[in-house]
C-alpha cells in the first residue's frame, strides 16, 4: 500500500513547477502502478498550450474556473469543479485559467517526475 500526504509531498522534489503552474506528483513511474497521479495548480490569468504526443492524460477539476480549447477543432469547453476531460487522442490543447485551477491529473504511461515540457508542449517518453 502506498500512502502519501499532499501537504508533505509539496515540500519535496515531487513538487515540479514551471511558468505559472505547479504539480505535486503523488504517484510516479517508479511506484509501479502503471499511471502517475498529480495535483496540479494553474495560476489565474495564465494560458498553457500542451500536446502530450506520448501520453494519455485525464484531468478532474477540484476547484477554480477556466476553459480548454481543442486546437484541432477550435471547440472550447468550460472547466469548473466536477468537470473531467481526457486527452484520449493525444489532443493538442490550450488550457486557460480564469480563476486558479486545482486539478487532479493521471498520466499513462506514468511520468518519472523529471520531465520538462519540450518546445512542442509534450513530454518525451522515459527511457
Amino acid at each position: 500500500m502506498i500512502v502519501r500526504d499532499f501537504n508533505i509531498e509539496k515540500k519535496t522534489d515531487r513538487r515540479v513547477a514551471d511558468q505559472k503552474w505547479e504539480s505535486v506528483r503523488l504517484l510516479l513511474a517508479d511506484d509501479g502502478m502503471g499511471f502517475s497521479f498529480h495535483i496540479t495548480t494553474i495560476q489565474a490569468g495564465s494560458e498553457h498550450t500542451f500536446h502530450y504526443k506520448n501520453h494519455f492524460e485525464s484531468v478532474y477539476c477540484i476547484s477554480g474556473e477556466g476553459e480548454i480549447e481543442d486546437l484541432a477543432t477550435g471547440k472550447v469547453h468550460q472547466i469548473t469543479p466536477g468537470v473531467m476531460y481526457a486527452l484520449n487522442l493525444h489532443d493538442k490543447h490550450t488550457l486557460r485559467a480564469r480563476r486558479e485551477l486545482v486539478l487532479a491529473c493521471c498520466f499513462n504511461p506514468p511520468v518519472t517526475g523529471k520531465e520538462v515540457h519540450r518546445a512542442d508542449g509534450s513530454y518525451a517518453l522515459a527511457d
